[in-house]
Order: C-alpha cells, then sequence, then structure tokens
C-alpha cells in the first residue's frame, strides 16, 4: 500500500486543481492520498467528487502556526491535521482568522513591491490565489513579469524573511492549534519539523511540551529531511508514542517533488485512522 498525508492544490499553493491531484495521485500508484491545504479544507468537496476508484481519499489542512525555536525565539511551524470536523465552530473560525491574516500579508508585500517599481498588480495576484493565499502567488507573479527566472529564485531573495518584501502574520500557537484540532475530532502531526533549508527550526522541547497537551505525531520522512534528521525524529517520535508519517509534500509544478517521494506506513495510517473521530476517509 503507497501512501501520501501532504499534498497541496489550487485551494491554496499547488498547481493541480483538487480534481487534478487525486487523479495524479491515482496515475501515480497511490492507494491514499490527502489533501492538506493552507488553512482552508476548500478543495475537499472537488477532490471528493473526483476521485477514482480505489484511491482512499483523506481529508486534512495544513495549519500555519507558531511555536519556540531552538534559538529561544518564536518560528512558523507547520502543523498537518487529518479528519478533523469542519464545522466545528471554533476551529472553523480560527481557520477564518487565519485566511485572512494571508490575505493581508499578500496584499502588504504586492504593496511594498509596487512602491519599488516592480511590475505587480495586487489585485490581480488576490483574485488568483484561490481560498488561500500565500507567497508562491507572489513568487509566480514575480515570475510571470520577468522580475525572476523561478519560484524557488523569488524565495531565496525577495521573499524570504530576510528579504526586502517579507511582511509577517499572526499565526495560530501551536498548543492552541493541537487543541482545536483534537476538539474538532482531527488528528495533529508536526510537518517538516527538520527542514533546515527552510530557515530556523522548531526546539525538540516543544515536541515533548505538545505530546502531553494531545499532539499526534511526527512527519519523518519528507524531502527536505537528511537521513540523520529522519533518525533523531524517529527516535523522537518513538520516545513519545507518537505517530510516524512519511510524505512528498507535493505542490504540482511549484516544486519538483513528485507524489510518493516520500510515504506513510500502512500500520502508522491504521493508527491514524484509529485516533480519528472527526469525519471519515473516503473509499470505495
Amino acid at each position: 500500500m503507497r501512501i501520501d498525508l501532504h499534498t497541496h492544490s489550487t485551494a491554496s499553493d499547488g498547481t493541480d486543481s483538487p480534481a487534478e491531484l487525486v487523479r495524479n495521485a491515482a496515475a501515480a500508484g497511490l492507494d491514499v492520498v490527502a489533501i492538506t491545504d493552507h488553512d482552508t479544507t476548500s478543495g475537499w468537496a472537488e477532490a471528493e467528487a473526483a476521485r477514482p476508484a480505489g484511491l482512499t481519499l483523506v481529508r486534512g489542512m495544513e495549519m500555519s502556526c507558531t511555536g519556540l525555536g531552538e534559538d529561544g525565539y518564536p518560528v512558523p511551524v507547520h502543523l498537518l491535521a487529518y479528519l478533523f470536523d469542519p464545522s466545528h465552530a471554533g476551529f472553523a473560525q480560527e481557520r477564518e482568522r487565519l485566511r485572512g491574516e494571508r490575505v493581508a500579508r499578500v496584499r502588504a508585500m504586492a504593496d511594498k513591491m509596487v512602491a519599488d517599481g516592480l511590475p505587480i498588480d495586487p489585485d490581480a495576484v488576490l483574485a488568483g490565489t484561490g481560498a488561500s493565499a500565500g507567497r508562491p502567488h507572489l513568487a509566480r507573479a514575480l515570475v510571470a513579469a520577468g522580475v525572476v527566472e523561478s519560484v524557488d529564485a523569488a524565495f531565496q531573495d525577495l521573499l524570504a524573511p530576510h528579504g526586502p518584501y517579507y511582511a509577517e502574520k499572526v499565526d495560530t500557537p501551536l498548543a492552541t492549534a493541537v487543541r482545536l484540532i483534537a476538539e474538532a475530532g482531527g488528528v495533529s502531526v508536526v510537518a517538516h519539523m527538520k527542514a533546515r533549508k527552510r530557515g530556523r527550526l522548531l526546539a525538540e522541547s516543544e515536541i515533548v511540551r505538545l505530546a502531553d497537551l494531545g499532539l499526534s505525531g511526527l512527519e519523518i520522512d519528507h524531502p527536505d529531511h537528511s537521513d540523520p534528521d529522519r533518525a533523531a525524529l524517529l527516535g523522537l517520535a518513538t520516545e513519545l508514542g507518537l505517530l510516524r508519517t512519511g510524505s512528498s509534500d507535493y505542490h504540482g509544478t511549484n516544486k519538483t517533488i513528485a507524489l510518493g517521494a516520500c510515504e506513510t506506513a500502512p500500520d502508522q495510517f491504521e493508527a491514524l485512522l484509529d485516533k480519528a473521530s472527526g469525519v471519515p476517509v473516503i473509499a470505495s
């Protein structure tokens, strides 16, 4: 069984529509795929309607959070949320707030670019973002305008935290996010916490604290994790009794990573299902 529990569609910053995502997942030989767009569930219905027979669909989301970094300062963290009830009032309200933060951030960054004379149209960028606006939408606009050669080049300079157009947004504290996901019947897994090329890292002491608060797992096998970091995360998850997942973090043509590049073991997937009570998987 081939299982990929972290993918993105045009509902956030991927380039496949939700329907294309599930069709491409089946074509790639996956048995299970999770749709985990940033701070939104808006792709769920389309993915479910287009799901090919034989493909199991896990409905999820990647939540924008903040935690304590290794250096003692706050650091952005992504938290995967699986099989939660989207109608849970508190969680729905927080997702709406996060999407508002995303729009305000993209607008602020685009306005800075316009002030510096870059050929960017903030309204056009936001009109093309789908439900969840993000920096990749700005990166694609910069590529289309000929300002940079690639999305990666935009993130290395203009859109990087040290870059001239970066803007902050107010994300959800990790402890609050873990609580909300649990209250909505979902399962929480910290995403790519050792992705060193992305910048500063979450302190491992945060995982210990969150495990006591109901955190369910760690994403261990990820394209941005080195073998030594995967081994360290495996040891931490085993010590704390956490689920161990693997995923591609697929974004379509926004990244060169293929569906199924990293996978979750079947026993870990079954354990994840046992913990969830919000919504079921979609299977035939």
